[in-house]
């Protein structure tokens, strides 16, 4: 395989990734926020919370030195610009709830990844790798559904959610097992968690749900 350009090998992928989860993200939790007619400032509370909600639990997790937004923070600052821009132009969309399933339905598939990267260059295994994954990608998205009273996206019964970013961060693992680069590892978990999520949107894909049983006699 061809190595990568040198930019790209000094990139820090994790942190790239944050900054861009961190604005759609934001843009899905102004588009909540303006389907409950919140204010301008409960806007901008709704989309930082989502945006920088599964990293910082996923930072305080790992022990890291400073979660993330408060060693930088330009991630607020994005998020804050997100929320501004929807809170002027939200009524220009003609489905606010289509735009806020496929809005964070891009958000899971970067987010994952972020969560994946950061966890892979701290040295840890892949059930921290997994776990971490999956908690950077769905846990702002829980923050914002539960604080705005809205039926958590990742609960929604027939839809598939979690299993899409456990499966893109799996997809990393298996990559970098067979010895693929970090950053097509990256891309794999992407574009498996990005598939999956849009294809139980527009397909209906989803997993088997439990089916409750009469009680047995004996």
């Amino acid at each position: 395989m061809p190595a990568l350009p040198v930019w790209l090998n000094e990139f820090p992928i994790g942190a790239g990734l944050d900054y861009a989860s961190v604005l759609v993200f934001a843009l899905t939790g102004a588009l909540v926020a303006s389907r409950q007619q919140l204010d301008l400032v409960g806007f901008i509370f709704i989309a930082a919370l989502t945006a920088v909600g599964g990293g910082t639990l996923r930072d305080l997790l790992l022990g890291r030195d400073l979660v993330f937004w408060v060693a930088d923070p330009t991630y607020v600052v994005i998020a804050a610009l997100a929320a501004i821009v929807v809170f002027f132009t939200a009524h220009l969309l003609e489905s606010r709830y289509r735009a806020l399933l496929w809005l964070d339905a891009c958000a899971l598939a970067v987010a994952v990844p972020a969560g994946v990267a950061i966890t892979m260059k701290l040295g840890h295994g892949p059930v921290i790798v997994l776990i971490m994954g999956v908690v950077t990608g769905s846990f702002g998205g829980l923050m914002r559904d539960v604080v705005c009273n809205e039926v958590p996206l990742l609960l929604k019964q027939g839809e598939l959610y979690l299993s899409c970013a456990f499966a893109g961060a799996a997809g990393a693992l298996i990559a970098s097992a067979v010895g693929l680069d970090r950053f097509t590892a990256l891309l794999i978990c992407a574009a498996v968690t990005l598939l999956l999520r849009a294809g139980s949107l527009r397909f209906g894909w989803s997993l088997p749900v439990y089916k409750p049983r009469p009680p047995r006699d004996y």
